[in-house]
Parts: C-alpha cells; sequence; structure tokens
C-alpha cells in the first residue's frame, strides 16, 4: 500500500476562538459564538447559551496511542492540536501520517445544529464556509473542505447556500443527520435541494452529532448524539433513519446521481441493515408503498448513491462485498481523541491485510478522489 494515494475523507478543523466574533455583522451581539473561559476551561457560548467544552476529544489527535488517561472534555485552547487550526501544521502532521489529502468537517460547529433559530445558523454557517475557503486556500490540492447547509424555514435559502459554497470552491455539503423535530427527509418540501445538488454533483453528508434538536437529558430520544456512552454506541440510528426515508420515498429514483455519504458511523451495521431494507421492502408493502423500477431492491439503490466513511471497522472490511466496495472510504478523523494519527498507515495495513491492491487503492483513497473529482 505504500504507493497508494491516501485521502482521508473525514478530517476536522478545530474552530478559532475568534472565527465568528471577527466576522459576522456586528447585530447579533452576543448570540455571536464566541469562546469564554473559566477558571479551569474554555467553552463555546452560542446564542447565549454555553454549548461545548474545549476539550482534549476535540483535538488530541496521537494520545490514544501514549497516554490515554490524558483525553478529557475539559482543557484550553493552547492545550490543543496545533494542527487542527494552523493549515501549515497540518501539513506537517499529514506528512507523518503518511495522508495525502483531507476532506475537512468542523467540530464545534457541528454541534450547533441543535441551536433552535434557523436565521442565526444561516449566518454562522455561511460564516464557517467563508472561513473554511480561506483555510482550505492555503493548500488547495491538499485540503478540500465540506460546507454546512441549514434547510428548515427556508429550502431556497440553503440551496443558496449552497451553490455559493460551490462556486467557492468546496466539494460538498454537510446537512443535519436528522431534521428538525417533525420533519423527515422524505417529505416533498425538500426535492428542490436534492434535486439542486444533483445538478451541482454536490455530495451530501449526514455527520453523527449533527441532529437539529437540542440536547435534553443525557439518554433522551432528543439528545445531541455521543452526549451519553449509550448514545455514541447508538449513534447510527440516525443515519439509518434518514436513509430509509430518503431511499423508500424514492428520492434517489427521482435523482439518480445525487450521493449522500453515511459518516463517522463505520460499516459493520451495513449488512443487516440492507438486508431489513430489502425484507421489509418485500413483505410489508403497505408499510413501504413507494415501488422501484425494473426490479430495483433498496440495497441497489444503497449501493449505487449512498456512500460510507468510516475509521478502523475491521469488521466492516470482512463484509465489503456485501456492503459494497465501491462506495467505502477511509477517514482519520483528525485531530479528534479516536483518530488514526499517526498511525494511519499502520492502521490501515492491518484492518485490510489480504484484501486485494485494486480493492485497497478504492478503500483508502480513489473512492473518495471519484466521489469529489480529486485528481
Amino acid at each position: 500500500m505504500a504507493e497508494m494515494k491516501v485521502i482521508s475523507s473525514d478530517s476536522h478543523i478545530l474552530e478559532p476562538p475568534d472565527l465568528w466574533l471577527s466576522r459576522m455583522d456586528p447585530k447579533w451581539g452576543d448570540r455571536t459564538p464566541r469562546v469564554i473561559a473559566s477558571q479551569d476551561y474554555d467553552h463555546w457560548f452560542v446564542d447565549g447559551e454555553q454549548m461545548g467544552i474545549i476539550g482534549t476529544f476535540g483535538a488530541s489527535a496521537g494520545m490514544r496511542f501514549e497516554n490515554p488517561g490524558d483525553i478529557v472534555r475539559e482543557g484550553r485552547y493552547e492545550d490543543v492540536r496545533k494542527g487542527g487550526f494552523d493549515p501549515h501544521a497540518r501539513m506537517e502532521d499529514l506528512e507523518l501520517d503518511g495522508v495525502n489529502t483531507d476532506l475537512l468537517y468542523p467540530s464545534f460547529a457541528m454541534e450547533m445544529f441543535a441551536v433552535p433559530d434557523t436565521q442565526l445558523l444561516q449566518a454562522v454557517f455561511s460564516t464557517y464556509n467563508d472561513w473554511l475557503v480561506e483555510y482550505c486556500g492555503a493548500y488547495p490540492d491538499r485540503l478540500k473542505g465540506i460546507a454546512m447547509i441549514i434547510l428548515d424555514q427556508g429550502i431556497e435559502e440553503g440551496i443558496a447556500e449552497m451553490r455559493r459554497s460551490a462556486k467557492m470552491g468546496l466539494v460538498g455539503g454537510m446537512i443535519s443527520v436528522w431534521p428538525r423535530p417533525g420533519e423527515t427527509y422524505d417529505q416533498p418540501m425538500y426535492e428542490p435541494f436534492w434535486a439542486a445538488a444533483q445538478e451541482l454533483q454536490f455530495p451530501l453528508s449526514l455527520h453523527q452529532v449533527t441532529n437539529r434538536t437540542a440536547p435534553k437529558q443525557p439518554d433522551s430520544d432528543t439528545v445531541v448524539i455521543s452526549q451519553s456512552g449509550a448514545g455514541r454506541v447508538n449513534a447510527d440510528y440516525w443515519v439509518r433513519m434518514c436513509l430509509c426515508h430518503m431511499i423508500y420515498s424514492g428520492v434517489f429514483e427521482r435523482y439518480p446521481e445525487l450521493k449522500v455519504l453515511n459518516v463517522e458511523n463505520d460499516l459493520a451495521w451495513l449488512p443487516y441493515f440492507l438486508n431489513r431494507l430489502d425484507v421489509t421492502y418485500i413483505e410489508r408493502p403497505t408499510q413501504t408503498t413507494y415501488r422501484f423500477k425494473d426490479g430495483m431492491l433498496p440495497s441497489d439503490i444503497m449501493r449505487r448513491n449512498v456512500f460510507h466513511s468510516f475509521q478502523e471497522d475491521g469488521l466492516g472490511i470482512r463484509d465489503r462485498d456485501i456492503i459494497g466496495v465501491d462506495t467505502l472510504m477511509w477517514g482519520s478523523d483528525y485531530p479528534h481523541a479516536e483518530s488514526t494519527f499517526p498511525k494511519s498507515r499502520e492502521i490501515l495495513d492491518s484492518i485490510l491485510e489480504g484484501v486485494p491492491e485494486d480493492e485497497k487503492a478504492k478503500i483508502v483513497g480513489g473512492n473518495c478522489a471519484k466521489l469529489y473529482h480529486l485528481s
């Protein structure tokens, strides 16, 4: 695998503490996202409420291999890995890790999907997208950004931001892994958005920790995923529900070139899920009333339109033929605590042992390059 081009389909930046304060319209006042230092740690405030903590969870790549006991939620910006927010330091870490290209998602900003005010989020996300373009511009061949898109209370605004992001050079968009309460992605209101994404060839990501609901109790159904152990174990619940709604309502038949990504939920659950999709479709036509053309099954749609970003799922690799080799894309999750950095090549060699070379090339970079039209 030494000569293969390795692309991380799921890496992250760490938002600078002044990202929004220095760029957003002053009219937003104290509602603007900001970092406030307490006696013990730094934390994010949005819309006047505390939402996130600056801890080593978010930017301690490599610590799991050396001092896992030092990984904590509470921390300060001066203690996090510099490559999370400095593109030049990131290049050094990419070289150390043997990774050619990073596809970049946010860190704390993902949790802001839980902010109720859509207009505030539109301003926050567009500001983030502008900054991300600048960040990637330092190394445009090696850093590729994923835009943040909010959809509710105005699909046209979401389409406009997607078009603007694509024009600026961002290669894909991230929407919430679950819409706001009372809505699902099988509803007609989303049709213009799917159509525009297909037209732009703009892949859409469903990344964990992006639920469009505010966190309540640690183990409630409305908690932002990963805020509890049980929530983290079952994080794939939300993406499974969204994919079911999209597939069973015929979204991918109406928009056959639309590409959607399941991000950071790993793979091993997919063979069972694919089987359940088909069994339910065949045995419960009154519950899955949409009928596909040409005898296609839901699993066929999944293998054509849905891609999967994973980190270390050896079980999923074992079942790659069931899932679809052409849909699998590795990601390092740098600079987060669970990242494979700085042992990504070593880990890939281990979990891909025995996999044919042509399939390895697809999984470690080829599929991602094709999806995002990377050279």
